[in-house]
């Protein structure tokens, strides 16, 4: 069933309200001819209902009623239980339940209140088209603060993985140097260990070699002088091992020693170095306590046959 119902606000707007309701009876199986009870039941239910929605509108101002008209006419109509709105409003004189309110549709009575509704119909179009405006310029400000951190956050990765491949390439040049310097000694120990084997063996050949020619006559002599060689030998391979040792110690002193002068002076000191004329170089290499190194900017070819030539034959 429909309605028409003309209210007033309590700013005296007056409204001309079409309202729609869902109802149906509900059976009484004691007494089932209470529907009949009441013989115009619709205009009945139409009269208490506008009754109920006049009474709240007439308690709220037409700009409330505006945004909330809906739950104000449910909430009059169905009533509250507790702080819910029931979901239905039942005549008890004939069993007749309302189920639903539709508002159809809201015109102003007056010229005076037709102007307020469009006013307020604009304020709220204006008001939501701000609130999107507002909406969508906080996004695109996250949205693009969201990018400046990322890729930040990309800058700053980027820069700790460059700085983490320099570091490495750092320590495996140290560590070749270590390898290189050691490696030196330790085939020049074992050059100088085996010669001295080799000597000793010749040694011990010769001698056998004249104690068979004079065993018959010098083998006192001979003994002796076998001992004596082995005592020579047990003593030169303990000075070989220390002299190993001496080498290896101080290879890896002089390797600590240019791996801290690396680190301490920087690639940026290095390249200065490198560019810097013949003259220059010599005096910062000096000022660095190095001697016998060379440094180039990796362009010019170095003639390394001649230099080693000239190293040798010093």
């Amino acid at each position: 069933m429909t309605d028409l119902v003309v209210v007033e606000t309590s700013d005296h707007a007056r409204l001309s309200l079409k309202l729609s309701y869902n109802w149906y009876f509900e059976k009484d199986e004691q007494n089932p001819s209470k529907i009949f009870a009441v013989p115009d039941f619709v205009g009945d239910a139409c009269k208490a209902i506008a009754s109920r929605v006049r009474g709240a509108v007439a308690r709220t101002t037409f700009d409330n009623f505006h945004k909330h008209s809906a739950d104000l006419i449910r909430e009059a109509v169905f009533g509250k239980e507790g702080t819910e709105v029931r979901n239905r409003f039942i005549f008890q004189q004939n069993n007749l339940v309302i189920t639903n309110i539709d508002i159809q549709s809201v015109e102003p009575v007056d010229s005076r209140t037709r102007d307020a509704l469009q006013k307020s119909v604009q304020l709220a179009i204006e008001i939501t088209t701000k609130s999107q405006e507002a909406t969508a310029k906080h996004e695109a400000e996250r949205r693009e603060q969201e990018a400046r951190g990322t890729l930040e956050r990309q800058k700053i990765k980027d820069e700790a993985a460059a700085e983490q491949q320099r570091t490495a390439l750092l320590q495996l040049q140290a560590e070749s140097a270590i390898v290189e310097a050691s490696g030196q000694a330790t085939a020049e120990a074992h050059a100088a260990a085996e010669a001295m084997r080799i000597e000793a063996v010749a040694s011990v050949k010769q001698a056998q070699l004249a104690a068979e020619a004079e065993s018959n006559t010098a083998n006192a002599a001979l003994e002796n002088k076998i001992n004596k060689q082995n005592a020579h030998i047990t003593h030169q391979t303990q000075l070989n091992g220390l002299e190993i040792q001496k080498a290896k110690d101080l290879a890896k002193i002089e390797a600590e020693k240019f791996k801290e002068i690396i680190s301490a002076v920087g690639s940026e000191v290095l390249e200065a170095v490198a560019n810097a004329g013949r003259s220059n170089q010599v005096q910062l290499l000096s000022s660095l306590g190095l001697s016998s190194f060379m440094i180039t900017d990796g362009n010019t070819p170095i003639n390394l046959f001649n230099t080693a030539s000239g190293l040798i034959g010093q």
